[in-house]
């Protein structure tokens, strides 16, 4: 004869054991890198390790980059938004009226000609920060 005791606390377990390996969602603590670069692809380039909806201050290593940024290469799955201003704020249009910030998805971009919001625009040596995130 079963015990109960021993056949609720296997049941149990089990079920605990389907449940903690469950996903609830995407991952988004795990870091993807975004090449960022000062000239073309390969000149002048960083490997930058980033968090989702991590906001990523061109400051101390990275300081080269900032207002530097001509390419950029996005990971496939994610999104990239490239501000401006540092601490990925958006103020509408800046230099010369282009505007604050570009939303970029998956692929090699070159900054001379980016879909902004209110068109292409050429957002070369512009970049003080980005944030990324998955689509």
């Amino acid at each position: 004869m079963f015990n109960s005791k021993a056949l609720l606390v296997s049941t149990l377990t089990a079920l605990a054991s389907i449940a903690a390996a469950t996903p609830i969602g995407p991952v988004t603590d795990t870091p993807v890198t975004v090449t960022i670069c000062s000239g073309d692809p390969g000149v002048g380039c960083a490997p930058v390790p980033t968090v989702s909806d991590t906001c990523v201050n061109l400051t101390g290593g990275l300081r080269f980059l900032n207002k530097e940024i001509s390419t950029a290469t996005v990971p496939g799955g994610f999104g990239c938004t490239f501000f401006q201003d540092f601490g990925c704020t958006a103020s509408g249009t800046g230099n010369a009226g282009t505007d604050s910030q570009v939303f970029l998805t998956q692929g090699t971009w070159n900054f001379f000609s980016v879909p902004g919001l209110s068109g292409i625009t050429n957002f070369n040596d512009l970049t003080s920060s980005f944030s990324c995130s998955p689509l």
